[in-house]
């Protein structure tokens, strides 16, 4: 009898963390693996949620939507939009940071500068979006410069224009995105022994040598776990390009993210716009999985 009260004694302990997480649990599977087990479903029949009795069509959603030239077009936009903002984040936040970092500021100019470098990420998509929408208006501060400067004699609608709109919103993802970027990297150079710097000195290495051989090989596991996330994070980008530019004009800011959003709300195609859901989860699941293993080849 003791042995089995002990046993349970020690079941309890174990299960009792269990319990604790169980409500969270619970909230999360009602309320993310629910919906995106519908969401999958949704992708295989037509007409769902405005017909009562959808038709299973199997892959033909699919078809639809790869054959659509507006995904495609949403395709390209979103290359263009992960791609550039994640090279101008990784570069901009490294250059942040080793200005931190250094040893030729004082504390307090350094302190000041992480203040002001990190501000853009302590701002919402939509105090973003308004903010640069006044700055980017025909009448707003950036073309007042331009043509104080004589850079141009007539005022540009950024957000308006169809060649320049996709760059313009690109832009200000990489100004509300890079002091993650920053941050991170900064914690990893304060993380670098500086054992290696000064055996390096003593070898005769140059800034950059050093930077190349020790800086850059130790901050390697943060920059691909860094580049993991934002890819994920700009791929599923919605707020800031719907606030700014609605996904256009003529589409020409359209993403996935805006695409998938106007197939469910504006033509109320929901098996389209869950099909289209369903190939960027896929795509995020995959870039997940690469992270997690990254993560655990770390440990």
């Amino acid at each position: 009898m003791a042995n089995v009260c002990n046993d349970k004694q020690v079941l309890k302990k174990k299960l009792t963390p269990y319990g604790y997480l169980l409500p969270t649990i619970i909230l999360l599977f009602i309320l993310l693996v629910i919906p995106v087990i519908m969401v999958i479903g949704y992708s295989f029949f037509d007409n769902v949620i405005v017909n009562k009795n959808p038709v299973f069509v199997g892959l033909k959603n699919y078809a639809t939507v790869l054959h659509d030239k507006n995904f495609w077009n949403a395709i390209s936009n979103t290359l263009f939009f992960v791609i550039v903002s994640m090279v101008a984040h990784l570069v901009i936040g490294m250059v942040f940071a080793l200005v931190l970092n250094t040893r030729y500021l004082g504390n307090k100019t350094k302190g000041i500068f992480r203040v002001i470098y990190a501000l853009p990420w302590m701002f919402t998509a939509s105090v973003i979006a308004i903010l640069w929408r006044m700055m980017l208006d025909p009448s707003g501060v950036l073309n007042y410069l331009m043509m104080t400067l004589h850079i141009t004699s007539d005022k540009v609608s950024f957000l308006a224009t169809r060649s320049i709109a996709l760059q313009a919103v690109t832009l200000i993802n990489i100004w509300s995105g890079y002091p993650f970027y920053m941050i991170s990297i900064l914690a990893g150079l304060q993380g670098i022994s500086t054992d290696l710097y000064e055996a390096s000195s003593l070898d005769g290495a140059n800034t950059i040598q050093t930077y190349l051989r020790i800086t850059l090989p130790q901050l390697k596991p943060i920059l691909i776990s860094l580049l993991m996330l934002d890819f994920v994070w700009t791929l599923q980008q919605f707020a800031l390009i719907w606030m700014t530019t609605g996904g256009g004009p003529v589409n020409a800011t359209e993403t996935v993210s805006t695409y998938i959003y106007k197939q469910a709300f504006t033509k109320y195609q929901y098996s389209t716009a869950s099909t289209g859901a369903v190939l960027l989860l896929i795509v995020c699941s995959i870039v997940g999985v690469l992270y997690v293993r990254q993560q655990r080849s770390e440990d």
